[in-house]
């Protein structure tokens, strides 16, 4: 059984630099399934857990769709909602009737579309507390056509529940202040994530830790200034030499070549934003390509610390910071 203490001395011990490189994911949800004492524990000021570290809406088996949960005093702040989000939140140990607020980083399919879901099951599992949702424009229209849906299907069940539309408060966000409450304060950035037009990354300030998620990007200046001095820095990544492979595994994506460094950040870029943003700790996640084992973890972690002299965590699906 591989504990926590034992996790962290052998990945650094088989790197340099302060590079921390993660087990197989296999081994790794092993252990976490197997030894709650090898993941922070819940309640013990801020936990940041990846649900789901798969860039991309095709459903693969090594990594989940993106996802994130910030958990402070126990409550849950969720950042992106790729399908399945609900159920790797049981995975990790966590109850949706805690479910605190929903951060929408953009609009794309991998990023929203268990939004509406992720609420509904929030219901289900006794949620009784107002929920506070935000995102880019329309998060109100598609959190009104989500309560629609939902509301039709719940009039079948044979159980009473609350109204959604009761407990949930959706809010469309613009650059800067976001929002705060008695754990936590958010605030955001526009980064470029075209064709989206008001993608954001999203840092939140807690008493004892700060987080910032870029979502998906490419190289930004202003999530640069967002980030700067975080704790953790959560940031998307590809593995440029792969690209052209993995375009022609995907033919239904054409202009994916061409498209993707604009859209995108490759593993040597994010060392070096996390290095201008003099953050501590850098986390490779929504990976691309995330189901080829011929990109290894020694491969990400080299390209990331090429610039960035802090540690490096290469994400895996479960993993508590």
């Amino acid at each position: 059984m591989l504990t926590r203490r034992e996790f962290f001395s052998k990945s650094i011990g088989a790197t340099s630099g302060g590079v921390l490189a993660a087990t197989l994911g296999k081994d790794l949800f092993a252990a976490q399934k197997s030894n709650p004492a090898s993941v922070p524990k819940k309640g013990e000021g801020t936990v940041l857990t990846l649900l789901g570290t798969h860039g991309g809406s095709r459903m693969v088996k090594m990594r989940a769709a993106p996802s994130q949960v910030i958990v402070i005093n126990k409550q849950l702040y969720v950042v992106d909602c790729g399908s399945g989000v609900g159920r790797q939140l049981a995975f990790a140990g966590y109850n949706l009737k805690d479910l605190k607020s929903v951060f929408i980083t953009h609009h794309h399919n991998d990023h929203n579309l268990d939004y509406g879901t992720i609420l509904n099951l929030s219901i289900s599992a006794g949620l009784k507390t107002k929920v506070n949702t935000y995102g880019p424009v329309p998060l109100l229209k598609m959190t009104e056509q989500f309560l629609e849906m939902y509301e039709y299907t719940d009039k079948q069940s044979p159980f009473p529940m609350p109204s959604l539309k009761d407990l949930v408060v959706p809010h469309e966000v613009a650059p800067g202040f976001v929002m705060e409450d008695e754990n936590v304060k958010v605030s955001c950035a526009r980064v470029v994530h075209p064709p989206c037009k008001n993608p954001y990354a999203f840092r939140f300030d807690t008493k004892d830790r700060s987080i910032t998620i870029s979502g998906d990007t490419a190289p930004s200046s202003d999530l640069i200034k967002l980030a700067k001095g975080s704790d953790v820095l959560v940031h998307e990544v590809y593995y440029k030499p792969f690209i052209e492979m993995l375009s022609a595994r995907l033919p239904q994506y054409k202009g994916l070549i061409k498209w993707f460094p604009t859209s995108h950040t490759d593993v040597e870029q994010t060392g070096k934003i996390a290095h201008e943003a003099e953050v501590k700790t850098l986390v490779l996640s929504h990976i691309v390509p995330g189901d080829n084992p011929k990109v290894t973890d020694e491969m990400w972690l080299e390209g990331a610390s090429k610039h960035f002299k802090g540690t490096i965590i290469m994400g895996r699906d479960l993993l508590s910071i």
